[in-house]
């Protein structure tokens, strides 16, 4: 799920909202961001303190989805600058469209930052960027708003309501994260699923789980170690809740 221009475009600031599967086929397109709570549902789990985001329709948990980079890409005929869309037609030329695994994100972020240099690049030699008029409201014009962008994680959805005097009194966020909850958790259950065997945790367990939360969210591994050290913790539990086996990597 993420945004395009409307033509099918890549884009990250402003735009109807499209939704493909995994055929590449698109199931909802020009879908606006005020009405978001008519596509998008959020449940609080038992076992995490994240709420997870599904796209209604479908149902929980089979609206399961992601956002980011890779779904980006998934979803647009082309990026729209000439360095980004040739590297973008090489990697469908490599691995197929849509691209599928994961571990794609990657490449995915780095034609990205090819395509936001080329548009960065265009907008500095825009005459309205570089116009002197600029107008500014200083009171509230709407006592709600809804806005949806495209952070660096994926689709980034804010909703607030003000009071008469502009303060807030109420708002919502549903953030990248907590859109790919669902896709990180499917994520670590086929590494537990490759990995798990005769009730044990096989060596690179760490690793591969670590890598599949990377591929995601490379920010939120980042901000919660040490610089320089990567602790990481994985306990086995039987469905009793009792642990038989654990592996520990760092303080």
């Amino acid at each position: 799920m993420g945004l395009t221009d409307g033509t099918g475009k890549l884009e990250y600031y402003d735009g109807p909202l499209r939704i493909v599967d995994s055929h590449g086929l698109v199931i909802a397109d020009g879908l606006k961001p005020e009405d978001y709570q008519n596509y998008l549902g959020e449940v609080a789990e038992t076992d995490s303190y994240l709420k997870s985001a599904y796209y209604k329709p479908m149902g929980y948990p089979s609206g399961i989805y992601r956002v980011g980079p890779l779904a980006r890409l998934n979803l647009v005929t082309n990026c729209g600058t000439a360095l980004a869309d040739h590297e973008l037609g090489t990697l469908r030329a490599f691995a197929g469209s849509p691209l599928l695994s994961s571990f794609y994100y990657h490449q995915a972020r780095l034609i990205e930052m090819l395509h936001v240099v080329e548009r960065m690049r265009e907008l500095l030699a825009n005459a309205d960027i570089l116009s002197s008029h600029v107008r500014a409201f200083a009171e509230p014009n709407s006592d709600q708003g809804v806005g949806m962008s495209e952070a660096p994680r994926g689709t980034l959805l804010h909703h607030y309501k003000v009071d008469r005097n502009g303060l807030i009194r109420w708002a919502n966020l549903i953030i990248a994260t907590g859109q790919n909850n669902l896709a990180m958790n499917r994520g670590v259950k086929q590494v537990a699923e490759y990995f798990v065997a005769n009730g044990k945790l096989s060596p690179g367990t760490l690793n591969r789980v670590e890598a599949v939360i990377r591929a995601f969210d490379p920010c939120l591994s980042c901000s919660t170690h040490a610089a320089g050290k990567m602790p990481l913790q994985i306990d086995l539990l039987d469905p009793q809740g009792v642990l038989i086996d654990s592996q520990r990597r760092g303080a």
